[in-house]
């Protein structure tokens, strides 16, 4: 489970929705293909989630890319356009008192998923909670 620096019970409220608009503002960015770069030009980006810090000055962006499982190169590619980015940020984000840093990470949430969804699947975790096999559950779209 991921620790949220600073505040032991989370983000706040404020750096939930700064998140999501700039969340909003890269989606909006990357997808007008405005950075000159051959891996990022031919490849979707997609910006799952942005987690802000508490003074608002840093914006961590979690990133998928689609069709991709190797994303290393398109985390680094980003990361060296992030000052390019945040210079395209400052339309969406005029209300802010500091023009946050951008940095890109791979969003792994969607793996992670993936791996708890195999292990509830898995005959050994079924055998002891109970749940009935999949052949079980077409008996009730009949």
């Amino acid at each position: 489970m991921a620790r949220q620096s600073g505040n032991p019970k989370g983000p706040s409220q404020r750096q939930l929705s700064v998140g999501e608009i700039v969340r909003h503002a890269l989606t909006q960015v990357l997808g007008r293909g405005e950075i000159l770069d051959p891996l990022l030009e031919r490849s979707v980006v997609t910006v799952t989630e942005v987690r802000m810090s508490p003074d608002l000055k840093l914006a961590t962006a979690y990133v998928t890319v689609l069709g991709q499982t190797d994303t290393a190169p398109f985390i680094k590619a980003l990361n060296h356009h992030a000052k390019f980015l945040r210079g395209r940020l400052t339309p969406a984000l005029r209300g802010m008192k500091y023009m946050p840093e951008v940095r890109f990470r791979e969003d792994d949430s969607f793996d992670n998923y993936a791996r708890i969804d195999a292990l509830l699947r898995s005959p050994e975790v079924r055998r002891d909670t109970g749940v009935d096999a999949p052949e079980d559950d077409k008996d009730g779209q009949d």
